[in-house]
């Protein structure tokens, strides 16, 4: 692994940056899929733009909690909770914030899984070019739409559950009720016309941030550069190592090329293109978050929230 890493590190020498300045611009693209979905789902009532406020208060607040999960170990989950935390501080109710940023995170998980079924699926029968393994293709695809369907299954009788808990544990009943309204949330967003721009947004998200990565592979050098179908297997599978509590989601950094050269790509490029992706990846957001941040520490103050929210 050491002589594939200072190969990977030494093919940086060479790269082009003409593509840099690309990846970059796309990740600003992707972040952006990711603000218009936070936009949609957290504060769909333009709560934060209140008060005098402004229309970018809740732009700067998402790009907040994009930043956030980038310098706090957790990943994602740390920008949940710097997300929360901003959202707490403008007054909107901890139950709002908790189903809303659920919901938010369930979009963004759905939206992976239907890539496993259409992209593994595509692979599996020589629709795109690539690795045609069932075990790399079919079985992802299977697991992620079994996936979906148990997900919502558990969803619907989670309720039910809940109820016994309400008088003994009322937190843990509540948790299970927030949990369950996101997914049937969730649900509605993915099968309805009126979550649209939601999806839309999620779908951007992923689908720029796997293009990225796609196009480190031209920022390298690389021969022959893999479809990118398999990029977007790779990326979604090896993602889950951002799981793993490191900061800047170093945990997917592992996975993600690891799953690269089990599709087939060369051990040199994988590590090399990930490393570049990686690296845009935590900038964009690190700096746009960091200025939203700052600017919103100047601007906070409790907003006015509907009855019952």
């Amino acid at each position: 692994m050491l002589p594939t890493l200072k190969q990977s590190v030494h093919s940086l020498e060479r790269v082009r940056w003409e593509w840099i300045v690309a990846a970059l611009a796309i990740m600003i693209v992707s972040e952006f899929g990711f603000v218009v979905s936070w936009r949609a789902i957290v504060d769909p009532e333009n709560l934060l733009e209140r008060d005098g406020r402004g229309a970018r208060t809740a732009t700067r607040a998402a790009w907040a909690q994009l930043g956030g999960g980038m310098v706090l170990p957790g990943g994602s989950l740390a920008g949940i909770g710097v997300g929360a935390w901003i959202l707490g501080h403008f007054g909107m109710p901890k139950k709002t914030i908790a189903e809303r940023q659920f919901n938010l995170t369930f979009l963004n998980t759905a939206v992976s899984a239907l890539a496993l079924i259409v992209f593994g699926l595509a692979l599996a029968v020589g629709i795109f070019p690539g690795e045609g393994n069932p075990l790399l293709t079919l079985v992802p695809a299977g697991a992620a739409a079994l996936g979906i369907v148990a997900a919502r299954q558990i969803a619907g009788r989670a309720a039910k559950h809940a109820a016994p808990l309400q008088c003994k544990r009322p937190k843990v009943a509540a948790s299970i009720v927030s949990l369950a309204d996101a997914v049937a949330a969730t649900n509605r967003m993915l099968f309805h016309r009126g979550g649209l721009r939601s999806v839309l947004g999620a779908v951007g998200y992923l689908g720029f941030d796997v293009l990225v990565l796609w196009i480190a592979f031209s920022a390298i050098h690389a021969h022959p550069i893999p479809s990118f179908a398999v990029v977007m297997m790779a990326y979604v599978i090896g993602a889950l190592g951002a799981a793993i509590p490191l900061p800047a989601g170093i945990g997917a950094v592992g996975g993600i090329a690891g799953m690269l050269i089990l599709y087939g790509v060369g051990h040199q490029a994988a590590v090399a293109a990930v490393l570049i992706y990686e690296a845009v990846g935590l900038l964009v957001p690190l700096i746009g978050g960091g200025i939203a941040y700052l600017i919103l520490r100047r601007e906070f103050g409790p907003i006015q929230t509907p009855q019952g929210g």
